[in-house]
């Protein structure tokens, strides 16, 4: 049995009593300044997390005023970086603020963050990006700790030092109920030698929202028995050993999740081409009078073309995704949306105080995953889901870029899009077709002829849209694909160049025998090379 390091009488709330099923835990009660030096240069942290919900606030910031209050950062004998591992991203106020005391030494695998980003692109962090369905596993397979010193190992089978969770309640058997995500929790808990559970008594009580699911390796993974969105095959809570929780501490923090991003004019003409598409494919019968279950991505176009279907035409519509936000409480309320599963619900606050207030409405119609469920290309593949993303940009043949702007600045990461891209029954990217710069009215084009990074390739593609049309690529080659995209996809103000590209290149690689996928390489990057000179894609001729 592990010590506690209880150093100072707690009066925990009449809540959190409540909430705590486990007599034993009440032994383990601690402040998390208290626990904040324990917490050693060079440690493995996992934390709960998924899209800013559910993450651990008290623990990090602790550990953070620590380093702040004893100036440990100023000495490279005391100074502290941590390896830190997350489903997907957290709030900034802790992870943010990690990144700007210089604490973090590597981030795994999504982060969302100016500070963080800002620390990956200036070499500080080491940041390696990975689909989200694949992350969990690789932690349970000992990757990520492949270069720790064996010496660092406490436990041999335990890549992580510690876990640091958020719940909304504990069981009789010390087990966690996650709040309003899952992500890679279970396998956070699963790989860590000591556990530290924050106990959040703001947020209800969601036991019964979860599906959970042991994760075993090979070779003795199970198949998912999972046919429908409603199909449930595992617990309510997260089991976990009892003897490697060494403290537990009660939060009353919210997540900080901020307002959903605004819908715009673009947005709403993205949403209205794909929902034409989906009503065409419905009348030819290629899709079901309600579709097949969708997932959509983060974003203002996401938001549009849920606030779209939530007026639209289709009835009992099912949602298997990653992330439910606010404009999905508006697909309930309407009566067409029937259920939805995902790994974490983004509500701003304003929609988590309606939801957690209209829980009855919600309750049967919900469930939430982890992240290897919810992103698994198995079932993805086995239910026909129509995958919706949005990427930084798109190449006349189909390949898409969701990470790297300029091809090497990493923004977030490529979350869970290509789990869904690569094995969906319909897979798309909608996207602006330009995006707004200081130096031109029009933008950048977001459809260019060679994407500066690849995270999506032409093989995954259905079908691209943006405000100005929507292109369907199925069954097409590469040089029938160009023009269309060209034509239905692109800024009027950059088709000309970017036909004047297709065709040159077209006319010189056919003249030498490689008019496969036409490139004319000394041009293929020049609109960014263009902007980097003189901050403008518009360049003026082809010619060198």
């Amino acid at each position: 049995m592990r010590a506690t390091p209880l150093l100072r009488t707690i009066n925990p709330s009449a809540t959190f009593k409540e909430r705590v099923r486990r007599p034993g835990y009440f032994s383990k009660l601690a402040q998390p300044s208290d626990l904040a030096p324990l917490f050693k240069n060079g440690d493995y942290i996992g934390w709960s997390g998924f899209t800013g919900v559910g993450y651990p606030k008290q623990i990090p910031t602790a550990i953070a005023d620590h380093i702040e209050a004893n100036n440990l950062q100023a000495n490279p004998d005391t100074k502290k970086k941590f390896n830190l591992f997350v489903g997907a991203s957290v709030g900034p106020e802790v992870e943010d603020r990690w990144a700007a005391l210089d604490m973090i030494a590597r981030r795994y695998p999504h982060q969302v963050g100016k500070e963080v980003s800002k620390g990956i692109n200036s070499g500080r962090i080491e940041f390696a990006d990975k689909h989200l369905s694949m992350f969990p596993q690789d932690l349970t397979y000992g990757y990520y700790s492949l270069k720790k010193s064996p010496a660092s190992h406490s436990h041999p089978h335990k890549p992580l030092d510690w876990a640091v969770v958020e719940a909304t309640a504990i069981t009789e058997e010390g087990w966690i109920v996650p709040g309003a995500s899952i992500g890679a929790t279970p396998e956070i808990l699963q790989s860590a030698d000591k556990i530290i559970i924050e106990v959040n008594t703001l947020v209800p009580n969601l036991e019964g929202l979860h599906d959970i699911n042991q994760g075993f390796v090979p070779p003795h993974r199970q198949p998912y028995l999972i046919t429908h969105p409603s199909d449930r095959i595992g617990l309510t809570s997260i089991p976990i050993d009892p003897d490697r929780v060494i403290a537990v501490t009660e939060s009353k923090a919210p997540d900080n999740t901020g307002p959903n991003a605004p819908e715009t004019p673009e947005s709403r003409a993205i949403a209205a081409h794909l929902i034409q598409f989906l009503s065409e494919e419905v009348s030819l019968g290629r899709l079901p009078k309600n579709l097949l279950p969708l997932q959509s991505g983060i974003g203002n176009v996401a938001n549009s073309i849920i606030g779209g279907l939530a007026e639209g035409p289709f009835e009992q519509v099912q949602v298997w995704t990653e992330v439910l936000q606010d404009t999905f409480i508006r697909f309930f309320e309407t009566g067409k949306l029937e259920f939805a599963t995902a790994t974490s619900i983004r509500f701003s606050p304003e929609g988590f105080d309606h939801f957690f207030s209209n829980w009855e409405m919600y309750k049967d119609r919900l469930l939430l995953r982890s992240q290897q469920v919810a992103n698994s290309p198995e079932l993805i593949r086995r239910l026909g889901i129509i995958a919706m993303n949005t990427p930084l940009e798109v190449d006349i043949y189909g390949h898409a870029n969701s990470t790297c702007a300029l091809g090497s600045r990493m923004l977030n990461g490529l979350g869970g899009s290509a789990d869904f891209l690569r094995n969906a029954k319909l897979s798309i990217m909608h996207t602006p077709s330009t995006r707004p710069t200081k130096n031109d009215p029009t933008g950048i084009t977001c459809i260019v002829p060679f994407a500066s990074h690849v995270d999506q390739t032409e093989h995954d593609l259905d079908i691209v849209v943006t405000e100005q049309g929507l292109a369907d690529l199925r069954g097409l080659s590469p040089r029938e694909r160009a023009p269309i995209i060209i034509e239905k996809c692109a800024h009027p103000d950059y088709k000309d160049l970017l036909n004047e590209y297709y065709d040159r290149s077209l006319h010189e690689c056919l003249k030498r025998g490689a008019g496969h996928e036409p490139h004319m390489l000394r041009n293929a990057f020049k609109l960014y090379t263009n902007m980097l000179e003189h901050g403008t894609m518009k360049i003026k001729d082809w010619d060198p």
